[in-house]
């Protein structure tokens, strides 16, 4: 099978700290998103080349799913064990990956938009390489930083 396959979501553990975001894979291992989220009215644009990945929680926040943007490194098979998606984005090309949730692959960007009408729970985006990371929590106009 091909890593530049789209792979579905499956629903995992979250849980929101004061020190960052929690991921429970479906495998029982688990991430850390290290620090709190800064609030992005409406949309996020990443840095180019970055691992971008898209976390919708649920109205609870205990739970959500988790989408790699443009992960060409992971295996298929890796991804459908943690219950962690995947799309991958021509340049120009958008989808949707939650209902309510869209992403872009914009010259080598990736932008992030929400629509809170179509989203009951919380949405994060985390930005990360081998130099740092960086996330965001999308909220509706008027309610950013």
């Amino acid at each position: 099978m091909s890593i530049r396959t789209d792979v579905p979501p499956e629903t995992i553990g979250v849980e929101l700290t004061d020190e960052g975001v929690v991921v429970e894979y479906a495998d029982g291992r688990e991430t850390f998103y290290h620090g709190i989220p800064n609030r992005a009215e409406g949309a996020v644009r990443t840095m180019p080349g970055k691992q971008v990945h898209v976390l919708v929680t649920d109205e609870s926040e205990t739970a959500g799913v988790l989408v790699y943007v443009n992960d060409r490194i992971t295996e298929a098979e890796i991804l459908e064990s943690t219950g962690v998606g995947r799309v991958v984005l021509e340049p120009g090309e958008k989808t949707t990956v939650f209902p309510g949730v869209r992403a872009a692959n914009d010259a080598r960007r990736i932008v992030v938009e929400a629509d809170f009408d179509a989203v009951d729970g919380r949405v994060f985006v985390f930005e990360e390489d081998e130099m740092g990371e960086r996330s965001f929590e999308l909220v509706p106009e008027g309610r950013g930083e």
